[in-house]
């Protein structure tokens, strides 16, 4: 099997900080596994449903971690209400879902927009802070820690998936 290449440029999290940079240092390495994941392929490769029966692809995990970093540090923390950027009312999935029209360079640009303007969006803001919006299903309010332990479980779990599905696409493995 081919490994992913050793050069690994992940901002390794701190085994020391203090929560707030923790919890920043971990997102951050999660997320740059999930663009580690991608880097590399080919189109053909990042739309591939690599593990059937699933439809899951690396381009469709990019698209949703584009609009969880929305939904959460946007929407439901500053209470902002803004588009969605694939899913629809009649195709709530629609991150997961697209056409030869969608590219990787698109998804690629929109998930970075959304990870830096998450960043602005709580930077400064205490972890105690409460979120601005009310999740519509569980009728909850969430402060800011548990919205970036949330993120870090979401990411953690989907590069798990991003794990399965390059190794069949390619056979490389590695963090």
């Amino acid at each position: 099997m081919a490994m992913i290449s050793s050069e690994d440029a992940r901002p390794e999290p701190s085994t020391t900080a203090k929560e707030r940079e923790m919890l920043d240092g971990w997102l951050d390495y999660h997320r740059a596994t999930l663009a580690r994941k991608c880097k590399g392929l080919e189109e053909e490769q990042l739309r591939r449903a690599a593990v059937p029966p699933s439809e899951l692809t690396l381009l469709g995990l990019v698209r949703h971690m584009a609009e969880v970093e929305r939904w959460w540090f946007r929407e439901i923390t500053l209470g902002l209400e803004l588009p969605e950027l694939y899913s629809t009312e009649e195709d709530r999935d629609g991150d997961f879902h697209f056409g030869p029209e969608d590219t990787w360079a698109e998804a690629d640009r929109v998930w970075r927009t959304e990870v830096e303007a998450a960043r602005e969006a709580v930077a400064g803001r205490s972890l105690d802070e409460v979120s601005v919006a009310v999740h519509p299903r569980r009728k909850e309010r969430f402060n800011l820690r548990w919205v970036y332990t949330h993120m870090i479980e979401e990411y953690a779990r989907h590069n798990g998936h991003a794990d399965l599905l390059r190794e069949q696409i390619d056979g490389a493995t590695g963090a």
